[in-house]
């Protein structure tokens, strides 16, 4: 199994579950585990029983298990400073205020979260050295399919960037009259500095994921969750990605045979028309299943999670040749 292990979904079907168990059966199988979370609503405390930031932190009572969350609201903010820090410096001092102010509009528009939430991310996979498995808890489907896809996306757009910086510059120098030394030059320009930063930033990304990251797509048994996981496994395909396997969660248990009430007449229903969107899973789908969990009494935490855990045919062994730039 690689070293990194997303899991996703539409929203509401058990990710945080899924991921919060799996990093438990690695972790039971003596791999030091780290699950990282972007769920604003912090479920990976509620299912750790404990209050989790935005740095790695040992779980409590589990020998080998590190988790966090992370905020999105906050990495917005911080990306945002970051990068009126980043471009404040490379202009004079009459421009800052303009260039804050176009920066902060930047940030409101389609695509400014996934950027700074993705930023975080690929932070986690670079400072994972001490880890040797990093689960993630990705948001619901539709942002996690903007946010995987950023990397062939920004790499394209930095690449554009940096050539007209380039033409920019030649022009500039050959404009340059007499003993007149030009403002910027070529080696020594910032702006040419921050845009090759940030595209081996982004090769590093999609290198990371395409190659050392595994993907699990996590699906109830109903209708409107099987064929968005249709269109999640199409996504992900299309930006080469591949998914390894499906965790199918909260199937209803079958009510014993000499109960006929009304209550075991409706679970037999509902038995029967999961069954059929299973067979769908197993039939029209590439990927196995992983997993087939039912509904729980109580909340998946504790022992619950243990149990879950066990139920999951995922392989916890680390691979061979752990990603260098990560390990």
């Amino acid at each position: 199994m690689e070293k990194f292990v997303f899991f996703g979904g539409k929203g509401g079907v058990g990710k945080t579950t899924m991921s919060a168990a799996y990093a438990v059966k690695c972790a039971d199988a003596g791999l030091d585990t780290l699950v990282v979370s972007t769920d604003p609503a912090h479920s990976t405390s509620d299912v750790f029983d404990q209050q989790l930031g935005d740095e790695p932190q040992a779980v409590e009572g589990r020998d080998g298990l590190w988790a966090m969350e992370i905020d999105p609201d906050e990495e917005v903010e911080h990306h945002l400073m970051e990068t009126k820090r980043a471009l404040g410096d490379q202009v004079s001092a009459a421009l800052v205020n303009e260039i804050d102010r176009q920066i902060e509009m930047a940030h409101q528009t389609p695509g400014a979260y996934e950027a700074a939430l993705f930023d975080r991310f690929v932070d986690v996979m670079r400072s994972s050295e001490h880890f040797d498995r990093v689960v993630f808890d990705t948001s619901p489907t539709g942002g996690t399919l903007r946010l995987l896809g950023l990397p062939e996306f920004l790499e394209g757009w930095i690449d554009r960037l940096r050539r007209k910086r380039e033409r920019s510059i030649d022009l500039f120098e050959k404009a340059a009259i007499g003993n007149n030394e030009p403002r910027r030059v070529m080696d020594g320009d910032p702006i040419l500095a921050r845009l090759r930063e940030r595209k081996e930033f982004f090769e590093y990304a999609g290198r990371m994921l395409r190659e050392h990251t595994a993907f699990f797509l996590v699906v109830n048994p109903d209708e409107l969750s099987v064929r968005e996981t249709r269109r999640a496994a199409a996504g992900l395909a299309d930006r080469g990605l591949t998914v390894r396997g499906l965790a199918v969660n909260r199937l209803t248990p079958s009510p014993d045979d000499d109960e006929d009430g009304r209550g075991a007449r409706y679970l037999r229903d509902r038995v029967a028309t999961e069954r059929a969107h299973l067979q769908t899973l197993r039939e029209e789908f590439d990927q196995p299943l992983v997993a087939e969990i039912e509904t729980r009494i109580e909340e998946v935490k504790g022992d619950f999670l243990t149990e879950v855990a066990g139920e999951l045919d995922i392989e916890t062994t680390p691979p061979a040749d752990p990603p260098a730039d990560a390990a």
